[in-house]
């Protein structure tokens, strides 16, 4: 890592981060016409408890906000449409919005499931277009592609962070630029936990220090940044960042694959539990398979209900158990992981709330050293690809273990906020 680099970056911004206005509710409002300008929440379920994981712009402005339970925002507001989520029509939106930014540049990353970014400095020459216009371009073709109702946000930058920082300007469908010109007035009216990466926790260790607004950030040391506040490297990249410099650009690699479910109520038996547990078993271990890797560990944890109050209402906290297991040989069956999953919850407590399956210790599938195991194993693993090739073709779920056919109308798929790797 550079050390001291002094000036802000003075370079043509180059970076285009977009973001879908309330993605899965500006969805909704554009197949469902009824529903726009109308305050409308979206959750995974439609029981009482559920979380909203997007609320409409509308839904937004009375005070409803993503986390909160079905019953809270019932109270701050009545009226409020609550609407199942259905990944199907995010999933679409999602790949025609891809689809739009391969257009413009061979190097586009999608942060998650309704935000990207375009690197145009890898893109072919601009031939003088300004990527304001580009910007608009977008913006548009999203509505004659998708539907009128689309919306997005774009910020234009030097380095992903002060595009995403420009994206979030004048929300809903703004389409801003920070350059080293007016970087220090656009800071000058935004609070610290405006910029994504400091939330409550390192908001709290940069005003230790005398830093409370990002003017003050900009304007600390690197030294002290990375001696003084992170006590590591990170304060070195925030003093790159913060300048237009770019330290985002990266990508992971599989740690882990894993998948969880709240029950849906706190009247199930254990064979009813397990049969939950197959069902999340077989979508890690399709996971897996998509992305062409196998696993060695097995993890399970399961989450008690709170203690009652003594006026009936549940507590925080609850019980947390866990076990996990590390194999000799690599496997990626849905098969293989539900009998590692199984044997290792025979211990789980009763009265379980919330429960998941994690492979761990990943790596990419090779078949050699595959097939010395044996003609069964050889066999295991065929059938394993017709059905995958099946439920690829036909919709997930086509072909499943008899267990897990209780639960098709409860452990429903999700729709990842934080990773695009399984759209």
């Amino acid at each position: 890592m550079r050390g001291i680099i002094g000036p802000l970056h003075k370079a043509s911004p180059l970076i285009m981060h977009i973001d879908l206005n309330s993605c899965f509710a500006t969805c909704e409002q554009q197949a469902r016409p009824m529903l726009r300008g109308k305050p409308v929440a979206i959750s995974n379920r439609t029981s009482k408890n559920s979380a909203i994981i997007t609320a409409s712009y509308e839904a937004k402005a009375m005070g409803v906000k993503v986390g909160m339970r079905r019953l809270e925002a019932l109270r701050i507001y009545p009226g409020i449409i609550f609407i199942e989520a259905e990944p199907s029509k995010y999933r679409y939106v999602y790949h025609r919005l891809l689809s739009i930014m391969n257009d413009y540049s061979p190097h586009v990353t999608m942060k998650s499931i309704d935000e990207g970014v375009i690197d145009f400095a890898q893109a072919p020459p601009l031939q003088g277009k300004p990527l304001q216009e580009i910007g608009l371009e977008i913006k548009q073709r999203l509505k004659t592609e998708i539907g009128c109702y689309m919306r997005c946000n774009i910020g234009i930058a030097t380095n992903r962070f002060l595009a995403k920082t420009a994206a979030g300007l004048h929300k809903p469908d703004g389409l801003d630029v920070i350059t080293s010109a007016n970087l220090r007035q656009v800071l000058a009216n935004l609070k610290l936990t405006d910029l994504t990466g400091i939330a409550a926790h390192n908001a709290a260790r940069l005003n230790a220090v005398g830093i409370f607004t990002p003017l003050q950030f900009l304007d600390t040391s690197e030294a002290t940044l990375r001696q003084v506040v992170f006590k590591s490297v990170c304060g070195t990249q925030w003093y790159q960042r913060l300048r237009g410099y770019e330290v985002d650009d990266y990508g992971s690699d599989i740690k882990s694959v894993g998948r969880q479910y709240v029950l849906e109520s706190n009247k199930l038996t254990r064979e009813q539990i397990l049969q939950r547990l197959f069902h999340l078993s077989e979508q890690v271990g399709e996971k897996l398979r998509s992305k062409n890797r196998q696993a060695r560990g097995v993890y399970v944890y399961a989450k008690t209900h709170a203690p009652l109050s003594r006026n009936g209402l549940e507590r925080r906290g609850g019980y947390f158990w866990h076990r996990c297991a590390m194999l000799n040989l690599p496997f990626y069956t849905n098969q293989a992981i539900w009998q590692v999953a199984r044997q290792l919850f025979m211990g789980a407590p009763a009265d379980i709330r919330e429960i998941g399956v994690t492979c761990y210790g990943i790596c990419q599938v090779d078949d050699q050293q595959l097939s010395l195991f044996g003609d069964a194993l050889a066999r295991e693993q065929k059938i394993t690809s017709a059905i995958d090739e099946i439920n690829n073709r036909f919709g997930s779920r086509t072909i499943h273990a008899l267990e897990s056919l209780p639960t098709n109308n409860y452990v429903k798929a999700k729709i990842p906020f934080g990773s695009t790797r399984y759209l």
